[in-house]
């Protein structure tokens, strides 16, 4: 067993290269300048700065036909590929470009099948990041008055169902309450990942060697977690006492999360699958009551363009279709943290570096041990190599 891990996980001069995923081209998408960059070129000094300021370079670049922008020279940031729609078989809603770092994309299949499951502490690191994370949900409900309650048949059988009354009692959360939640966890959940990114980053440009695939999935968490945010954001701003609130739980916990990573990264990884069990369990509350018509100002409410643009998703989509999207990337979370928190820190490859288990199982299973991801590693690497042979036969035949 631990030759196969050695071979799937480890890293070593040898090992192949990480594979980033890519988009296929279709459109072609003007360059946008900021305020000061327009008032560069409106005043003749474009060309003082980059080369993609000044105006013959804009020009050629939006009559473009391959969408290469950029030139290789001096102040120049280098030619490259202008970002864009992941297939040619996408509907017209889809052609948004890849403008961040992780695009997923669900079927309703996929985001109804996402459960509420845990993992049981083992080691004594496991039970202090659970631990933690307890005492963090408690505070959190006190201070939000947040509690799961279950509200009886006959009551909903009532037309209307006395929604007020409910919310008075503390039964059910207000549409501000579960704004203010959502920005918060939202917000928190934005830190570890860059976290991670940061110090891994770090640690590569120190160490003069690569990372094996950890830093790329840490930011794509760290640029989700954004999304999130800033797609609630849409849907309602928060008050000044969030945003205070915002800013003094960033601060902490950024610097908390910072060096508790330097000195113990699985234990990182533990809290914030978690932390992502407990935010699983929350959007699943969350869209219970939707259901149930327990939220009424978010029944049938459009979805907001920002999260059409980023899930993929059709342009009949609701608001409810946003939160099981969010649920099932706080599953994949969930799965992924808990699954790096399995392996040796310091030698093993990021097994989803190559690619990401199916969405059902993302969405349905809390880890994978350090053999499975191994095995899981194994067959992406694997995959990756038919794949290439299979390219360059279908090249040598053109």
């Amino acid at each position: 067993m631990a030759a196969i891990l050695r071979t799937a996980l480890y890293r070593t001069t040898t090992s192949p290269s990480v594979f980033l995923r890519c988009s296929a081209t279709t459109t072609v998408h003007a360059r946008s300048f900021s305020a000061a960059a327009r008032r560069q070129i409106e005043a003749g000094r474009s060309h003082q700065a980059s080369t993609a300021l000044q105006a013959d370079v804009h020009h050629r670049e939006e009559g473009s036909k391959v969408g290469v922008v950029g030139e290789e020279m001096k102040g120049s940031e280098g030619p490259h590929y202008q970002d864009k729609a992941i297939s040619d078989t996408l509907s017209s809603h889809d052609q948004h470009g890849s403008w961040t770092l992780m695009q997923p994309i669900y079927t309703k299949e996929e985001v109804d099948c996402v459960q509420v499951v845990g993992r049981t502490p083992v080691t004594t690191s496991d039970k202090i990041a659970h631990g933690l994370v307890n005492v963090l949900r408690k505070t959190f409900d006190f201070f939000a008055r947040y509690k799961h309650y279950d509200v009886p048949a006959d009551i909903l059988a009532m037309k209307p169902i006395p929604i007020e009354k409910l919310r008075a009692e503390g039964k059910i959360l207000t549409v501000n309450q579960w704004m203010t939640r959502v920005i918060l966890l939202e917000s928190f959940a934005g830190c570890p990942g860059m976290v991670a990114g940061t110090l891994r980053h770090l640690r590569s440009l120190r160490l003069l060697r690569r990372d094996g695939g950890w830093i790329h999935t840490m930011l794509e968490e760290a640029e989700n977690e954004r999304m999130h945010l800033l797609t609630f954001l849409t849907v309602a701003q928060p008050t000044w006492l969030t945003r205070v609130m915002v800013m003094a739980a960033q601060g902490v916990m950024y610097n908390i999360l910072f060096f508790s990573y330097l000195v113990s990264p699985r234990t990182v990884h533990r809290f914030v699958g978690a932390l992502e069990e407990e935010a699983t369990r929350t959007y699943t509350h969350c869209i219970s009551d939707l259901e149930k018509g327990l939220i009424p100002e978010w029944v049938d409410v459009p979805a907001p363009k920002i999260a059409i643009d980023y899930w993929r998703m059709g342009p009949e989509s609701t608001l409810l279709d946003v939160i099981k999207a969010v649920r099932a990337d706080e599953a994949t979370h969930r799965f992924v943290n808990h699954s790096l928190a399995n392996l040796d820190q310091a030698r093993d490859f990021n097994p989803f570096a190559l690619g990401e288990p199916s969405a059902e199982l993302r969405g349905t299973t809390a880890e994978f041990t350090r053999a499975q991801s191994a095995d899981f590693a194994r067959r992406a690497q694997q995959q990756v190599v038919e794949q290439q042979q299979q390219a360059r036969i279908e090249h040598a035949g053109q």
